[in-house]
């Protein structure tokens, strides 16, 4: 029930810092966003750095780095890029063939066997995704031509994604380190490696002076929100729940964003309606 009520959370939190990230990058370059949120982040839970066996527990706060630069710094920029060259639509059209992914992965990589029910309810989650996501976003989106490049880029980011989550689930699982202090591990290698690339953009965002407070008290809100406690929710999940069946979870932030889309200018139908329901459909199916 642990691993349920965080997953609930996190998808809640990444809703809510979403919508906020969206409206505040028709002011600032999506990069500059994922800088400043993670080097916030990082600060925010400094302190646990303290409690941290940073010699004693060496191969695991390595391999949880490696997972924070993966996952966060190298998978949200590609994800980024993936937006900027094909689109929402095709995008997150990617995106909902994580569950898929995850579930796949954790069978072969790390030999979690799942039952034949969870496999049909992420084949449910991800068929209900695709068609909630096509309905909810083709209504207000331009048509792109195809682009490869931002393709390999959707398909990057969801590969970096389910890896850098397999990594921390294996950590998770084998180390004694907590899921606040993998969290902020994660943080500090992702915002290390994202400043030593965006330095100068960081730096002229917090130069900027059309950068307003309330600017500034949004992106801390998003920040805290979407960032800290969207992935410290995300680790604890990954510590009770396997990933294929926690990805799953994971996944129904476009069922949650259903509920602020009159305030982001998004129509929904009745066969978004359905395909949601069918989505909790396939999510009880996985875990009875």
């Amino acid at each position: 029930m642990i691993g349920l009520f965080a997953a609930i959370s996190a998808v809640i939190s990444w809703t809510f810092a979403c919508s906020i990230w969206r409206r505040e990058s028709e002011k600032l370059l999506p990069r500059q966003i994922n800088i400043y949120k993670n080097v916030l982040a990082s600060i925010f839970f400094l302190p646990v750095a303290l409690t941290i066996s940073w010699f004693t527990d060496f191969f695991s706060i390595f391999v949880l780095m490696i997972s924070g630069i993966v996952g966060i710094a190298i998978g949200d920029t590609l994800y980024i890029n993936s937006l900027k060259r094909i689109g929402t639509r095709k995008t997150l059209s990617f995106e909902a063939l994580t569950p898929i992914i995850a579930t796949a992965l954790g069978t072969l990589s790390i030999n979690e066997i799942y039952p034949q029910k969870v496999w049909i309810g992420t084949f449910i989650v991800s068929f209900s995704l695709l068609m909630i996501l096509r309905q909810n976003t083709l209504q207000n989106e331009d048509s792109r031509e195809s682009d490869f490049l931002g393709i390999l880029c959707a398909l990057g980011s969801v590969f970096c994604a389910v890896l850098a989550a397999l990594m921390s689930r294996v950590i998770l699982i084998s180390s004694t380190l907590t899921p606040i202090q993998t969290t902020e591990i994660r943080l500090l290698s992702a915002s290390i490696f994202l400043f030593l690339i965006f330095k100068k953009d960081f730096l002229d965002l917090l130069n900027n002076r059309s950068i307003t407070k309330q600017n500034h008290s949004s992106l801390i809100l998003s920040t805290l929100l979407g960032t800290n406690c969207g992935i410290l929710f995300q680790q604890i999940v990954f510590k009770f729940l396997p990933i294929g069946i926690g990805w799953t979870l994971l996944s129904l932030s476009p069922i949650f964003a259903l509920f602020i889309s009159n305030r982001e200018g998004d129509k929904i139908n009745k066969l978004t309606i359905f395909y949601s329901f069918l989505s909790f459909i396939g999510v009880a199916i996985t875990l009875i």
